[in-house]
């Protein structure tokens, strides 16, 4: 991965729906080169899927921390959490918490939801949620 790839990277999260053509505009190469790029980031891994992000007036969003049981495996719990519908990333961390899920809904309601299933999974002893009131 090179500059170019990491601009076209920069640009396609602030607009996934850039169009090639204005793609390549801004980072200085063809429309066929920005096809031929994002394939290949596409193939690699690096870009593994295009999503559809929902505004602030549009829906909620939370961030669960979660601690897990020692006798379960992290990986397993993290599994059956991203399974729940509304469950947009997982991460594993370290710290005082092993995961980290984020959670998106159209209201209040449909996050809360979500959270009360993320609970209920075997292998959660412990969480701590946060409602995302702005992003940049």
């Amino acid at each position: 991965m090179d500059s170019k790839d990491k601009q076209i990277l920069q640009l396609l999260k602030k607009n996934g729906r850039e169009s090639y053509g204005n793609l390549g505009k801004k980072v200085g190469l063809s429309e066929g080169a920005i096809r031929k790029r994002i394939k290949t980031l596409r193939n690699s891994g690096i870009i593994r899927k295009f999503t559809i992000k929902i505004g602030e007036v549009e829906g909620t969003e939370a961030i669960i921390l979660l601690a897990t049981s020692p006798s379960s495996p992290t990986q397993e719990v993290s599994k059956r959490i991203k399974e729940i519908s509304n469950v947009e990333t997982i991460y594993e961390v370290t710290g005082e918490y092993d995961i980290i899920a984020v959670i998106t809904g159209m209201n209040i309601v449909e996050v809360n939801e979500c959270i009360e299933k993320i609970r209920r999974v075997k292998g959660i002893m412990k969480t701590n949620t946060m409602i995302v009131l702005r992003s940049w």
